[in-house]
């Protein structure tokens, strides 16, 4: 996928005409494609008509639906990221706290310099090339998945699930700086969390019956070859990206009780990625079929997640989950084997 400059779309929301062609102007210089919306409202539809938009730039006070609204709407609805700048005053730094806290990823300042504005849409574009990446996460974790004969959808549910309960976390756990970026990061790269079981052989993946003492062992190592296979990878490239990967692949099996492996970390000596990964991976388990069990009915699965809270799972994340249960269960629906 070509992501040069002049294949970007922007959408600019203001109800100012004068500002959106001022922004128009400036934007169309540098080459790119510009689109405007005169209000919130207006923004969604574009939005939503022209989903290879992905950077918007949106004023804060419109009519029919104000820039907060727009921005929270749009983090709920994307089905890939959008990068959001908004367009505030000098002195309103309220303003800006509360649009970046809604999930903006950037601002700038009115008056609006040409030079400026260039800088910081080259840094959205930055991150917008993830999205390639993503693409190749994605393909590599379907490699683990294929072996181990996962159930259909797997990757997609788990990822959905982290994603809801480290937005849910990073709202009401300020303390842990879970910024809404790095949530979704979370979400991308629990695809990995199992891409260790590329090394485990097939008599032990895929065996119908309880493991032996011995045939556990070597399927634990599932984590520290995972572990090291992108720890090597962040080592040549350090991509803050790749390292929340390797936390996911290394920790997710740790238990909050430190009764977990591969090391037996304990509480928050375990990253809070894996504490989310591990509370998504174990639900989706409990929910699916796999070759040595058959789904759990749904009390049964609510009641062993309660009892593990404090034993094996973060008190927060199970927490999180309870608030955004109903969230949770229509992920479960929608991405149904």
């Amino acid at each position: 996928m070509n992501l040069s400059r002049k294949s970007l779309k922007v959408l600019v929301a203001d109800d100012d005409i004068a500002q959106r062609l001022l922004l128009r102007t400036s934007l169309e210089a540098d080459g790119y494609d510009v689109m405007e919306a005169e209000d919130g409202l207006d923004a969604l539809k574009k939005l939503a008509d022209k989903p290879d938009i992905r950077l918007l730039l949106t004023d804060i006070n419109m009519p029919k639906m104000d820039g907060y609204d727009l921005i929270r709407s749009v983090r709920e609805k994307e089905l890939h990221y959008t990068y959001i700048i908004v367009l505030t005053s000098m002195d309103d730094r309220e303003a800006l706290l509360k649009a970046l806290s809604s999930g903006a990823d950037d601002f700038l300042t009115k008056p609006v310099f040409s030079d400026e504005l260039k800088l910081r849409l080259k840094g959205g574009t930055r991150l917008i090339k993830l999205e390639s990446q993503e693409l190749l996460i994605f393909s590599m974790a379907k490699l683990a998945e294929y072996r181990s004969e996962e159930t259909g959808f797997h990757l997609e549910r788990v990822s959905h699930y982290t994603r809801i309960m480290a937005r849910d976390i990073s709202k009401k756990h300020p303390e842990l700086d879970m910024s809404l970026s790095m949530a979704d990061e979370i979400s991308v790269v629990s695809h990995l969390h199992d891409i260790g079981k590329v090394a485990i052989p097939d008599n032990i993946l895929h065996k119908p019956s309880r493991l032996t003492t011995e045939e556990c062992e070597v399927m634990k190592t599932h984590t520290t070859i995972g572990g090291k296979i992108i720890k090597d990878i962040y080592d040549k490239t350090g991509s803050l990206y790749l390292w929340l990967a390797y936390e996911i692949a290394m920790y997710h099996h740790e238990r909050w009780n430190g009764k977990g492996y591969p090391f037996g970390l304990e509480g928050e000596d375990i990253p809070i990625s894996a504490r989310i990964m591990a509370m998504a991976d174990v639900y989706d388990a409990l929910n699916s079929k796999r070759c040595y069990k058959d789904p759990f009915p749904y009390e049964k699965v609510k009641s062993i997640i309660l009892h593990e809270r404090g034993e094996h799972f973060d008190p927060k994340v199970v927490d999180a989950f309870l608030r955004q249960e109903e969230a949770c269960l229509e992920i479960k629906r929608r991405f149904q084997a």
